[in-house]
């Protein structure tokens, strides 16, 4: 009797997913609860436990896109006596490779489908190199698009041949190793998953073996996956897990100073080159890019914080207690922002060839700076948010850009950008136009500063605002009476809440 095993329903907006690699091969006996697969949605990476005892059999392969409810797997179930017989099978795994091994064949790994608009990659380092043996969904390399950077699993098990060298560009499907299946490939891989299977005393595979982003997390440490504690499903080591593993590392630094010490003692002037990532390629050659192809300019203004300090002052804690989330500034800006982009449309518009595309929706794009560079991250529909739903998806975004999980999806289609050089100490500069936008708004530190108010001299926390905008399309009176209006909405924010 065969279990068919079908992809089940993993959120309400996802309707299909891949499957991005097995952990079991097509014949393992494997056992309930299991995990024999890794799925990835356009949402998240979760994994596939098995639903009864059986041999598995095998339906989608890996780089499928299946629908939810279809067929990813049978699991052929037997009797209660051959059950048994199976523990002779499961010690002689090498036999079983043996076959495979004469009909040596070689796999060629290639660029996979990363985005839409991604029509090539570049490879930013390898982690394995030619002659090495890898297991199946080993971390191979790490390419970078002009989105983000991505690891790649070896599709399958044997020795690695590099074709594509470290910093080539290579095209969607563009080869960039070959695997050599058998001639003693499987003998290593076999021995590899079983030293972790042996040392499970409860017999669950998923204990103790991790990911492969945790797997390369850890290498990179110099920590033992025996050393680490999983609290992925059933004790797997996931990516966080890795990351919360510091102890280790800790001493690393230490034995690398012996040979740091000798430069530092040596006195030399020491420079050093170092290759430019695809992504800040990417960045400069589209700043470069802004700044020939439109008439950029910028407009400045100026806005007293204290009312907003004010209402922070006396709400936060109600707020954060209502809303489990903190009350910052970024709510107020991008607020006052999506006000003013609805009331001056042509800052929300952008050119598309001869034409002027205009947006009744402010989809913002909030700049953040991630370990790897400058990201972009989008809140839809931001007029329709609350301060709580702006200040929530502020803390998902800016969380995911720290660990490096942004979907190309929440990083594209923004019509308007705001960035806070103020969190750096900067008080005044002409942010740059995130193409294909037409303005951004640019926020600074704040200063208490002396001012005339109704006539008296005050010291007021005061912050310069300046918006860049491009003269193609946004006229001087249009790019002046946005930035005025946002100043009147933050300096009252009371308007916000009445719309007035």
């Amino acid at each position: 009797m065969a279990i068919e095993m079908k992809v089940p329903s993993v959120g309400e907006s996802v309707t299909e997913v891949t499957i991005a690699s097995w952990v079991k091969k097509d014949g393992d006996r494997v056992k309930m609860d299991e995990v024999i697969c890794e799925l990835e949605s356009d949402k998240a990476t979760f994994e596939l436990p098995a639903e009864a005892d059986g041999i598995l059999r095998i339906v989608g392969q890996e780089g499928d896109t299946l629908s939810i409810g279809e067929v990813i797997c049978r699991i052929e179930q037997s009797d209660a006596k051959p059950a048994p017989a199976a523990a002779p099978p499961a010690e002689t795994p090498a036999p079983a490779a043996t076959p495979p091994a004469v009909e040596s064949k070689t796999l060629e790994i290639t660029v996979p489908a990363v985005g839409e608009s991604i029509s090539e990659v570049t490879v930013s380092s390898w982690i394995k190199k030619t002659g090495d043996t890898v297991g199946l969904d080993e971390i191979i390399c790490e390419l970078e698009s002009d989105k983000a950077t991505f690891e790649l699993p070896s599709p399958q098990a044997g020795v690695l041949t590099v074709v594509a060298n470290e910093g080539d560009v290579v095209p969607i499907g563009g080869i960039l190793a070959k695997v050599t299946v058998g001639a003693g490939a499987p003998a290593p891989v076999a021995v590899a998953p079983q030293t972790p299977a042996a040392e499970a005393p409860a017999g669950n595979y998923a204990a103790g073996h991790p990911s492969p982003a945790a797997a390369k997390e850890l290498a990179e440490k110099g920590i033992s996956p025996q050393a680490v504690q999983g609290t992925g499903v059933g004790g797997r080591i996931t990516k966080e897990d890795a990351q919360k593993a510091t102890a280790a590392p800790a001493k690393a630094p230490e034995t690398a100073a012996e040979p740091a010490a000798p430069k530092a003692t040596a006195g030399d002037r020491v420079s050093r080159r170092e290759k430019m990532s695809s992504l800040r390629k990417t960045i400069a050659r589209r700043l470069v890019a802004v700044k020939s192809e439109t008439a950029m300019l910028t407009t400045f203004n100026e806005v007293d914080m204290k009312p907003i300090m004010d209402v922070r002052k006396l709400y936060k804690d109600k707020f954060k207690e209502a809303h489990g989330v903190g009350l910052g500034f970024m709510s107020f800006f991008t607020k006052a922002c999506s006000i003013a982009l609805q009331e001056f449309p042509v800052v929300n518009a952008f050119i598309d060839g001869e034409e002027i595309v205009y947006n009744d929706f402010a989809d913002i794009s909030i700049a953040v700076s991630a370990p790897r560079g400058l990201v972009v991250p989008v809140i839809r529909n931001a007029e329709k948010l609350s301060f709580s739903g702006i200040e929530a998806e502020v803390v998902r975004l800016a969380v995911k850009a720290r660990d490096n999980k942004l979907t190309l999806e929440e990083m594209t289609g923004g019509t308007f950008t705001i960035t806070n050089g103020g969190i750096f100490g900067s008080m005044m500069s002409t942010p740059i136009i995130n193409a294909p936008q037409s303005a951004i708004l640019g926020m600074h530190n704040i200063v208490e500063r002396a001012v005339v108010i109704n006539g008296q001299i005050e010291i007021r926390p005061m912050m310069y605002v300046a918006l860049s905008y491009d003269h193609r399309t946004i006229d001087g009176k249009d790019s002046v009476g946005f930035l005025v209006r946002v100043k009147q909405l933050l300096e009252d924010p009371m308007r916000m809440l009445l719309n007035v």
